[in-house]
């Protein structure tokens, strides 16, 4: 089946500053993406259905597209985030972008040797959401599209 020109993609953003978050929720919606923002890495986990406790509470027929994360973060980090979804069976085929206003070189190299898609430096930009689509298309089989 081939779907409509106009799907939306849905990103997951992952960031405990509310300003920031809303900023990339602003940007990714004036893109036409499709945006579930959440402020830790455990509340992603939680619509993920990742939480061990929680296994049962997957968002079901919610498809994420690219999950977009702060590295820092209270308790855990957008580093944790990538790395249990690269670990999941289920989930680690969905691309991880990382977001810092830190640019530490190794921090970066360490994210994208772990499988991060890209890592953008803060404050997120227009620009850089359109850097975000070949890697949403990257997701999708040719029959999606």
């Amino acid at each position: 089946m081939v779907m409509a020109a106009e799907t939306q993609f849905h990103v997951l953003a992952v960031d405990d500053s509310l300003i920031d978050r809303k900023l990339i929720e602003k940007l990714l919606k004036t893109s036409s993406f499709q945006v579930t923002a959440v402020d830790s890495v455990s509340k992603a986990l939680e619509f993920l259905g990742l939480q061990e406790e929680e296994q049962n509470n997957h968002h079901e027929g919610i498809e994420v597209n690219l999950i977009i994360t702060d590295y820092s973060m209270p308790g855990m980090t957008g580093y944790d985030l990538l790395r249990k979804i690269k670990g999941s069976s289920s989930l680690k085929d969905i691309p991880v972008v990382i977001m810092s206003s830190e640019n530490i070189p190794s921090r970066i190299n360490r994210c994208l040797e772990e499988g991060a898609e890209d890592f953008l430096l803060k404050p997120v930009q227009l620009s850089d959401v359109s850097k975000l689509r070949p890697h949403l298309l990257g997701s999708r089989t040719l029959l999606e599209i």
